[in-house]
């Protein structure tokens, strides 16, 4: 069904002939193929007729359902503070999690180590997408489909980041991260593998994460000073 909304909407762009570039749109996946991807976790979460809460909650509605939601739920602390954020579950957030759930939630209580093959995370979404309901079913609309967007090029992950210069830029950001690596309300990120500290930074600089002062910080800085920055951190300690 959803593959059939799809090439619907394409043809009708492109019969307009004047969809601009950002309009364009593919299918999330495969729905067949993401259930049988989802067997990996269904131990933990269920979804479809009848799903219930077990060690995770239900994904029916996942989509548009914000973060740490469902009432009498025993979310971890870092799943209240992504509701506190005001952390959605839209396509783009729901990959970021699928991908690497520590990267969009750091502390989460999830132990799933994530998918880190793109097509594996479509499908399953496409799947999950088959159980959130209207309105958004239409064509057009995400999440049925996905908007084309630029992927975080791998040299920006190969960059080696400079320390003293990291050391140089995190005067910020120890105004509110601590040091020692204590957690007081606001995550630790002293010891952050670099690559996650890296993505996590440019989910906010492209407002995946959803925390307003964290996507001003790291809107102001370039590729090279999160590298720096991710460099400092992974060794501050040590």
């Amino acid at each position: 069904m959803v593959k059939r909304w799809v090439a619907s909407a394409l043809v009708a762009l492109s019969l307009c002939g004047a969809a601009r570039a950002d309009e364009t749109a593919v299918p999330i996946g495969d729905a067949e193929r993401g259930a049988e991807l989802f067997q990996k976790c269904s131990s933990c979460h269920q979804v479809g007729p009848g799903a219930a809460n077990r060690v995770g909650p239900h994904l029916n509605e996942i989509f548009g359902r914000r973060a740490g939601s469902i009432d009498g739920f025993p979310y971890s602390k870092a799943m209240l503070r992504a509701y506190g954020d005001g952390l959605v579950w839209d396509l783009r957030r729901l990959d970021a999690y699928l991908e690497n759930p520590r990267t969009l939630v750091t502390g989460t209580r999830m132990s799933f180590r994530g998918l880190p093959e793109k097509k594996d995370r479509d499908d399953v979404l496409a799947y999950l997408r088959g159980y959130s309901a209207s309105p958004q079913n239409i064509p057009e609309s995400a999440p049925t489909a996905r908007k084309l967007e630029v992927d975080l090029p791998p040299e920006v992950l190969a960059i080696a980041g400079d320390v003293a210069y990291g050391e140089y830029l995190s005067s910020e950001c120890l105004t509110c991260h601590k040091k020692d690596g204590a957690d007081e309300g606001i995550p630790s990120i002293t010891l952050w593998p670099q690559e996650d500290f890296v993505v996590a930074m440019h989910a906010y600089k492209r407002k995946i994460r959803p925390h307003p002062v964290m996507q001003m910080m790291a809107g102001r800085l370039n590729d090279e000073e999160i590298a720096a920055l991710a460099a400092f951190f992974a060794t501050l300690n040590e």
